[in-house]
């Protein structure tokens, strides 16, 4: 029997680190896990606030994870 993958709505983090830099006309936002050293990048609109830019950031770091950790899980 097979272990249920996980979803990204599963991960847990308990720290984030974000790092925003404008790059020309856009911003690049640097979304890293300080535990795991698992570390995304996503680009946004400058007009948009830093809240939005870091939920989604946080969202694309933990399907990253999430995706992951299902290709290390071993099947049963």
């Amino acid at each position: 029997m097979k272990r249920p993958l996980l979803k990204p709505e599963d991960i847990r983090l308990r720290e984030v680190l974000f790092e925003i830099q404008q790059v020309g006309n856009v911003l690049r936002i640097t979304a890293i896990d300080p535990v795991s050293g698992t570390e995304v990048i996503t680009i946004g609109d400058p007009q948009a606030d830093r809240a939005t830019h870091e939920r989604i950031a946080m969202r694309k770091l933990k399907y990253v994870i999430a995706k992951m950790r299902n290709n290390q899980m071993p099947s049963r």
